[in-house]
């Protein structure tokens, strides 16, 4: 089974249980349903508020949808889950391949130190190397996934040669402290948050190897007959952006309670987050293809893809 036919599978049923849920309105014509992560600015913006009032004059109001990782938002687009959402490089890469219906409409600057290729503190792996024959932990289809890639490529290792274990970030952790992965591949809060409660060594980030953009998605069919939403839903991240810059610790004591992630682990996470919300250019679009291409070259892909063609334009 193709990474992309097991992307679709093993997460809808997940996804339909989402879309069965209650709504918290009942104007569904006049809602738009926004996707989100325990990382990123998008969960800035729910914990701090705001949205609602700059779209109840367009007669929108919000339902947020937590999700575990990237992967399983974008199967949500596919299935007419959500209308926003955001997610790294890769996941949207595999939801274009299976059909989902998005668009990217902006993006953040690289944050490459925001993913990492952990190993236990006491660990005797002391480079990339040495993750030949090893079992790695890491979320199927996400972020991390283009990153071990390179890394291993970069070490002069083949995929081929380590043991991937696709596990989601909770279980992966899990895994991860029990020691039965030799490493896990993973993105900020978890990085933070395995780093701050175990001690986890940081083996490789992504400097010079992945730029670990986070990019910003609406629906296609949504976009296309509420553009001034999503420019304002931009432009609240927009605000949110630059409340955060520079602002980490009260940033972090602020939004903790309300998004359950302890303080140290939050304030570590947002200083390795990067600011400055804007839409993609052309050297970005090379980047993601770039990344479409290898994963398609190491048959993850059953086609190949050009991104360029769900890129949201300026003004459309």
């Amino acid at each position: 089974m193709t990474l992309v036919a097991s992307f679709v599978r093993g997460l809808a049923l997940a996804v339909v249980a989402l879309a069965l849920a209650p709504s918290a309105s009942s104007a569904r014509d006049k809602v738009v349903r926004i996707g989100f992560q325990k990382y990123g600015n998008v969960i800035l913006l729910k914990g701090k508020g705001g949205l609602e009032n700059k779209l109840a004059p367009l007669g929108f109001k919000v339902e947020w949808k937590e999700f575990p990782s990237g992967p399983p938002l974008l199967e949500a687009f596919n299935v007419g889950v959500i209308d926003f959402g955001h997610a790294g490089e890769a996941p949207p890469i595999f939801g274009q391949a299976a059909g989902a219906q998005f668009l990217y409409v902006a993006h953040e600057p690289p944050a490459p130190k925001g993913e990492a290729i952990l190993v236990p503190k006491s660990s005797p792996i002391r480079t990339v190397a040495d993750l030949k024959g090893k079992k790695i932990a890491l979320n199927k289809g996400s972020n991390v996934h283009y990153l071990l890639v390179r890394a291993l490529e970069k070490a002069g290792v083949k995929y081929s040669e380590i043991e991937p274990a696709f596990l989601a970030p909770a279980d992966a952790r899990a895994a991860f402290e029990r020691g039965a992965v030799d490493a896990w591949v993973i993105w900020d809060p978890f990085q933070a948050a395995a780093e701050v409660a175990v001690g986890a060594r940081t083996l490789a980030d992504a400097t010079g190897l992945a730029p670990n953009h986070q990019f910003y998605l609406a629906g296609q069919k949504f976009t296309d007959a509420n553009s001034q939403v999503i420019d304002a839903v931009i432009a609240a991240i927009a605000e949110v952006d630059e409340w955060a810059k520079g602002n980490e610790r009260t940033v972090a004591e602020e939004l903790s309670a309300g998004i359950g992630i302890p303080v140290p682990v939050l304030e570590i996470a947002l200083k390795r987050q990067t600011y400055g919300i804007k839409p993609l250019d052309e050297s970005v679009v090379a980047e993601q293809q770039r990344i479409a291409d290898t994963f398609h070259a190491l048959g993850l892909l059953p086609k190949a893809i050009t991104v360029s063609t769900i890129v949201r334009r300026s003004g459309s």
